[in-house]
């Protein structure tokens, strides 16, 4: 059975731009913890006043929404069982992959220094030549290109209505005939997908007739397909990794 893919996209962790980093609010920060301006994350809690110069602010500086939506989907039954795999795409056009072992730190601060030093070295462990977690710069429509998904489907409000029980039958009937589907989910607080994203597939689902927060889309959408599959039952699966 092929593992369902789920890409968190227009994420927004980055580091703080060099346009802001002289602003008091993030050299406050990282004077804070010790660290350069250029060397943190961008943060709207903490940011909020300087962020109102950049591009689309109300999209960045929530790495809190990929934080909670890591920890739902690495949590999860259907991530034991081997059976997921999560990509994030972030709002300047990075993808970081995570192999599906990694132990998402359950402590947001150590998530935070995670993410600070995934960015600026590039992987994690640094020295290791087999990272649990890497980035590379690329576009969200390159990365789905080059993967060769037979399904993608993006969630979004405006999409068709399915409960997520009816989702899930969907995608376990691909995943059962070895098809690749990713499941792409907006990781972003306010505002809608760039349009250019929105063309990367005509398949746009919904599962709620409300906006939700990203965690929760996670959450139902493997919900879903984890129902389906019984998984809570199963002992025919793969689940040798210990919690």
């Amino acid at each position: 059975m092929k593992p369902l893919t789920i890409v968190l996209a227009e994420s927004g962790i980055e580091l703080v731009p060099r346009s802001i980093q002289s602003h008091s609010s993030v050299i406050s920060s990282a004077r804070k913890r010790n660290k350069n301006p250029s060397q943190i994350l961008l943060d709207i809690s903490l940011h909020y006043r300087a962020m109102k110069k950049l591009n689309e602010w109300y999209k960045r500086g929530r790495p809190d929404i990929v934080h909670i939506s890591l920890l739902n989907a690495f949590s999860s039954p259907l991530n034991i069982a081997k059976l997921l795999r999560v990509y994030i795409h972030t709002y300047d056009n990075r993808i970081i992959h995570i192999d599906p072992s990694t132990r998402i730190p359950r402590n947001y601060n150590r998530f935070v220094g995670l993410m600070e030093q995934l960015l600026l070295v590039g992987k994690v462990p640094p020295e290791s030549a087999n990272p649990l977690i890497f980035i590379e710069k690329k576009p969200l429509s390159v990365f789905i290109s080059e993967k060769s998904f037979d399904r993608v489907l993006i969630m979004h409000e405006k999409g068709d209505l399915i409960p997520p029980s009816s989702l899930g039958i969907s995608i376990v009937k691909d995943m059962k005939n070895d098809r690749n589907v990713c499941i792409i989910i907006g990781a972003f607080q306010h505002g809608d997908f760039r349009k250019e994203f929105l063309t990367i597939s005509r398949e746009h689902v919904s599962i709620f007739p409300k906006p939700l927060d990203s965690w929760i889309v996670v959450s139902r959408v493997i919900e879903g397909i984890e129902n389906t599959l019984n998984i809570y039952a199963s002992k025919s699966l793969n689940m040798d990794i210990n919690i």
